[in-house]
């Protein structure tokens, strides 16, 4: 499955310490979210990506957590499955 992070302009990232409050303009949604989420979503505003391409992006071999990550954001709106 490949995902698709938001138009660029779309989500406001504004960095809580540990956390990031990310609002989505589309729906007036705050979201707070942790770390791994905005380099997520950094590393899909490189381009549409599945699990695989995304974990190379993100140099990580831990495909499991995100692949749960990956739901979990786009059951939230955050990103799109294609």
């Amino acid at each position: 499955m490949t995902f698709r992070a938001p138009a660029a302009g779309v989500l406001r990232a504004v960095r809580l310490d540990a956390m990031t409050a990310l609002y989505d303009r589309r729906s007036g949604t705050t979201h707070l979210v942790a770390e791994v989420v905005p380099a997520i979503l950094e590393a899909l505003g490189a381009g549409d990506a599945d699990v695989d391409a995304l974990a190379l992006r993100l140099d990580t071999t831990e495909y499991a957590a995100l692949t749960e990550r990956l739901d979990e954001l786009a059951v939230t709106g955050l990103v799109e499955r294609l």
